[in-house]
């Protein structure tokens, strides 16, 4: 099992590097959400699908159900949860709530392509929950 996850991790971090999409890191660039989308685009959409819905073409390989990013804020009393969701990308979270070890970490990955630059790899991570806030679902 363990070995299909980093196999898994591998296939998803090569796909932005094949196809080219891959964004370089910009080392003044601010955090908004312009940039969070062309992370998300290219890091999530391929499990979460390009409307955060869940139904990424990678989804139907996984063995749990992903949830709908849109709803995060409702599914945490009406707050988008920004510190959750920086840490679930950055370290992964090994809660059965959020499907365990299927979730690629991020952080690692953004930190090698940022040379060990952190105040880099926090503008990337806060320009993704920027996007990801801006996707919630405005019904209550």
């Amino acid at each position: 099992m363990r070995i299909r996850a980093i196999v898994l991790v591998g296939v998803l971090v090569s796909i932005p590097c094949i196809s080219g999409a891959q964004e370089k890191p910009k080392a003044a660039a601010p955090a908004d959400a312009t940039s969070g989308k062309q992370t998300y685009m290219n890091y999530c959409a391929s499990c979460h699908g390009s409307d955060g819905r869940g139904h990424g073409p990678a989804a139907a390989s996984l063995k749990t159900t992903l949830p709908d990013l849109r709803t995060l804020a409702m599914r945490h009393d009406g707050k988008f949860p920004e510190g959750y969701v920086s840490s679930v990308v950055r370290s992964g979270n090994p809660s059965s709530g959020h499907g365990g070890a299927e979730m690629p970490v991020w952080g690692p990955v953004f930190t090698m392509q940022a040379n060990g630059d952190e105040a880099a790899v926090s503008r990337r991570v806060k320009g993704l929950c920027d996007y990801l806030a801006s996707i919630q679902d405005k019904k209550s």
